[in-house]
Formats: C-alpha cells, structure tokens, sequence
C-alpha cells in the first residue's frame, strides 16, 4: 500500500541489451526539489554496462549534474508514469478524495516505485540493490480492466484484485485508459473509451494506425477487439522482445529527453531540431530523416495535433539512437478548419499546412520535389484505403462523415 511518507532513494535497475533479466545500474536520491543519479561502482565495472544515456547520464561515478533547467534526469522521467498512471496511483492513495488533489503531493520517487514494473523502456525501480522484486499483476479480464478504468474516471476504489490489475499498466505514458496484456509471445497495450470522450477515439485511432501501416510509416501493429460491448484498441509493444529464456527489454528515450527539456519547455520543441539530432546522433540517417518527415506530414493529413515530444521516441543501444515505431497518432478534434501542431515545423511556424513541410524539407535531406512527391502517395494511398480500414473498423456513416475532410484531409492542410 501507498504511503503518505516521502521516498527519498531508489535503486534503478536496467536490462542490458538482449538480457531477459535486470541488473541494478545506480541509485537515485532526492535533495530537495531535485532528484540526482549515481552509478553503482559494481555496474561501472560490468564488461557489459551501457550509460542509460550518454548525453544525460555518461558512465561516470559520483553525482551526476542535472542538465539546465531539469529537476530530475529525463531518461529517468521517461519511465515514471504519465497523466492515466498517475491518476490510477491518486486512486489507490485517495479513492474519492482525488477531486481537487494536487498529483505533486506524491513525490515522483514515490510514483516510479509504486508503478508497475513492466513499463515502457528498460529500467524499473526498487527498494533494495540486492534483491529484484517485480510489481506484477494479476490475470483479469479485459472486461474486468475496463470495469476498473471506469471506476478510476469516477474516483472509486478498486477491490484488491482489480487494483493490482489495472496498476500493473500505472507505468505507461499518456492520458488515456490504458492496462497491459500479455499472450503466449506478444505484449499489447490496450486502450479504452474514456467517458469524456466525444467521438469513438479508439476506432479512430486504429484508423489512423491502419492508414500510416498502408502509407508506408513504421508504425506500431495494432488490432482492434471488444469488450463489454465497447471498443479496445491493442497496440502492439515494440520495447519488448520474446525469448525463450524470458523478456528482452529495449532502452528506450523520448524526443524530450533528445531535447534536453523539460514539460513546462515542451512548446519549443520542432521537428527541425530533431532532424539535426538525427542527423548528428541517430543510425541510417537518409532513412531516417525520409521517416521522420512522412511522420510529420501524416500527422498534418490525418489531422493528429497531439503529436507532442513525448509522442516520438528513440531505442537507444549504448551507442547510436534509432526510431522507434510511430504511436498514439490519432485524429483530434478542432473546432474550425485552422490547426496547428504540438510540435513546431521549422523556425517559429506550427500551422497544420503542407506548404510548411515543404518548406522545410531540406532539414530532411530532401528536395522540394521529393517532399511534394512524398505528399502525394500519401494522400493517394488515404484515399484509396479510407473506406476499407472505416469497414475494418466497423465504422459507421455518422463516424465516417465525422472524420473525413474534417479530422483527415481537411482543406486547411492544403492551403498556399
């Protein structure tokens, strides 16, 4: 159970690549509103020690500074629990009273080691330095998990075993109801309605999925299923990796982490500057970039605003960063026509328009030509495939009509 005692110290344990168990790689310890990180002198010795991150966290012993402007390492941040997790931890913690609470009145110390254990990346937290225990959950029913989600949105208390079950899945990033399932060699992450939504998000999210898989994106696999009558979306994880010895995690770092900023700064973070980080830090860059830049026009095509630094991520192996399969790309909902992107475009300019993507194709490596040529088979291949994937996701009219050349393709993208 949850306390209101402050946690101080955390051991951090890592998965090395293409290990399926952990070994602990420092500690973290809070000193005041900050939280630092210092590597063990047993894992500086390891033959087989990777940094957690090299531009954050470089393989070195005694305090490691935090960079400008931080108040915890982000590589760290990027494994505690996002919006969804912390309001699943409020609830264990204050059931009905979490209406007006402050989630900064649990410590973030607190809320990396009461999270659970299989969260995204490679690491997870522990009291202890000797001993690995994980916060694993109990086998429930997908029935059971969006019961247990409804009663979080409301503020209920969850019965013993539904609240081990659904906190099992308080570790993964976002806002949304979220749990974690597990087949024989597959993990999904399953994301429910929430009550506040105003059109079926879960569909729509598969539908974009669908369209950025057929448009040529590495995208993450997703299927779609239901429960209790209700849509389920499963988003297949691509941190974890079968084996038959155990799981293999994958390092994992968010494009704030490539940033080097903070929450509060997140509103200046471009797909400019990534591109740079790409090209000075990543693997195959021409690819990459050419990857990137689909991502980005896709987004603006299928309306998907929320495209945010935490919404891009890298695998990092201890040496070179690499994309990870896009995520969370979904169609949001706009008022009028206008939109602009989480993310800046290139200098001071954010508006959805195509025109902005191919002005700033040369941080890309690509000429203006090849950008209006990677435009156009994704818009081709949207409109070729729109009505298949609507009937793949059992879409009906209504929805249809609510999402095509409002949400996806709508005019404003393709002004000037």
């Amino acid at each position: 159970m949850m306390t209101s005692k402050q946690n101080t110290e955390a051991y951090v344990w890592i998965w090395l690549p293409n290990e399926t168990a952990p070994v602990v790689a420092g500690k973290l310890v809070a000193e005041g509103e900050q939280v630092f990180f210092y590597y063990g002198k047993s894992y500086l010795e390891r033959e087989n020690k990777i940094s957690i991150y090299d531009k954050e966290l470089p393989l070195r012993s005694g305090r490691l500074p935090l960079l400008d402007g931080l108040s915890m390492p982000n590589c760290i941040r990027d494994a505690s629990p996002d919006a969804w997790g912390r309001r699943v931890l409020m609830n264990k913690k204050f059931g009905r009273k979490t209406d007006g609470v402050d989630t900064a009145q649990i410590d973030e110390i607190t809320y990396l080691l009461e999270s659970g254990s299989d969260r995204i990346g490679a690491l997870d937290f522990q009291r202890s330095p000797t001993e690995y225990v994980p916060r694993c959950s109990v086998n429930v029913s997908l029935d059971e998990l969006m019961e247990s989600a409804k009663r979080v949105e409301q503020g209920i208390p969850l019965t013993p075993e539904l609240d081990q079950a659904l906190h099992h899945g308080s570790s993964i990033g976002g806002a949304r109801p979220k749990a974690l399932i597990e087949s024989d060699d597959k993990k999904y992450v399953a994301k429910f309605s929430a009550s506040s939504d105003v059109y079926n998000v879960v569909k729509a999210e598969y539908v974009a999925m669908r369209l950025a898989k057929l448009a040529g994106l590495d995208a993450a696999e997703v299927l779609l299923t239901q429960s209790s009558h209700k849509d389920v979306l499963l988003i297949e994880r691509f941190d974890r990796v079968y084996h038959s010895d155990g799981w293999q995690r994958k390092c994992m770092v968010s494009a704030l982490t490539l940033f080097e900023l903070d929450e509060l700064m997140a509103r200046y973070a471009s797909y400019e500057k990534l591109a740079e980080i790409v090209r000075y830090h990543f693997d195959e860059v021409p690819k990459t970039l050419k990857e990137l830049f689909s991502r980005l026009v896709f987004n603006i095509l299928i309306g998907n605003t929320d495209d945010h630094a935490r919404n891009h991520a890298a695998f990092w192996n201890g040496e070179m960063l690499s994309l990870t399969p896009a995520y969370d790309i979904c169609p949001q909902s706009r008022a009028g026509n206008e939109a602009t992107q989480a993310m800046l475009i290139s200098g001071n300019e954010r508006k959805s328009k195509l025109s902005h993507c191919i002005e700033a194709a040369h941080h890309f490596l690509l000429s203006k030509e090849e950008a209006r040529k990677s435009i156009e088979k994704q818009v081709q291949v949207i409109e070729d495939n729109w009505l298949q994937v609507c009937d793949e996701a059992g879409l009906s009219e209504v929805e249809r009509t609510s999402l095509w050349r409002r949400q996806i393709l709508n005019p404003f993208a393709f002004e000037s």
